[in-house]
């Protein structure tokens, strides 16, 4: 192989890297990402506080010097309880959407590379999937496996499989029916191998985009199912049970709401920006 031939998916990517740098929406959504991460990965370093520590006396008290954002009707560090919480909303939403990710990208490359009844059925049941809103079935998930962080990753996971089996099915439809898959076939190629030599790298950008972007929905419904008490049990830090408990007292103390609704817009608007910006980079029309 040339060296033209090595050097060109390598220019492929840094023109990729550019296009996507060279946006102020999605550099800032990087941006904001990036802070998010850093704060939950530096959580035991930044944290002024053990997050579970209570001091009734300091219980309510406002954001100042001694407490930069405040303290909770228990007296724990609001601050601290935020870095915390942030790992929590960040592991729940990647390893949910990463599990979603594989399975219903090979639900749906499967199903379209097989046609006929057996996708026409497949499909039909995520379908069904899809008729519930992604709240809404992650309620009855946990309601029927229990509050814990296992139970609500794969609550939302299952929220998301059929998502990703619809964006996977899509283009391997097209794509099983071109010349090289033909000729794979024709050389005696297995289907396991056509499936993941050369119809998977075909459909994985469009799985990551998809991916980035229900991230962010995963981040929601995760804080929304800690806000209905269907999320990880306290005393266990997360921003929806921040909110939750900070509802409460509203009226009195309103920061104890402000700050992880802060966070939670912070984190989903920065998914956002970066997954609208990945869909245009790898769109094939804008770059023509």
């Amino acid at each position: 192989m040339t060296d033209a031939a090595l050097s060109a998916p390598l220019s492929s990517r840094r023109a990729t890297i550019g296009r996507l740098l060279s946006d102020p929406a999605t550099v800032a959504g990087l941006v904001l990402c990036s802070v998010v991460v850093a704060g939950a990965l530096l959580a035991p370093w930044l944290s002024p506080r053990d997050p579970l520590e209570q001091n009734i006396i300091d219980r309510l008290t406002g954001p100042g010097s001694e407490y930069l954002l405040g303290t909770d009707q228990f007296g724990r560090d609001v601050l601290s309880r935020l870095l915390w919480g942030a790992r929590i909303s960040l592991m729940v939403s990647f390893l949910s959407i990463s599990a979603a990710l594989v399975i219903g990208g090979a639900i749906g490359m499967i199903s379209g590379y097989i046609g006929g009844r057996f996708d026409l059925v497949t499909m039909q049941v995520m379908d069904v999937l899809l008729s519930f809103p992604s709240l809404v079935l992650g309620m009855i998930m946990v309601a029927l496996l229990g509050s814990s962080i296992t139970n609500l990753i794969i609550a939302i996971a299952l929220t998301a499989i059929a998502p990703f089996a619809r964006i996977a099915r899509a283009p391997v439809l097209v794509i099983k029916e071109r010349a090289f898959i033909e000729a794979g076939r024709a050389l005696g190629f297995s289907h396991l191998r056509i499936l993941l030599v050369h119809v998977l790298p075909n459909i994985v950008t469009d799985l990551l985009v998809m991916g980035t972007l229900w991230m962010a929905t995963a981040v929601r419904t995760e804080a929304s199912l800690s806000f209905i008490g269907l999320g990880v049990k306290p005393p266990t830090s997360t921003w929806g049970g921040m909110m939750r408990d900070g509802f409460e007292n509203i009226l009195d103390s309103p920061w104890l709401c402000i700050w992880p609704g802060l966070a939670i817009l912070v984190l989903v608007l920065g998914l956002n920006l970066v997954g609208d910006g990945l869909c245009d980079v790898t769109d094939p029309k804008a770059t023509q």
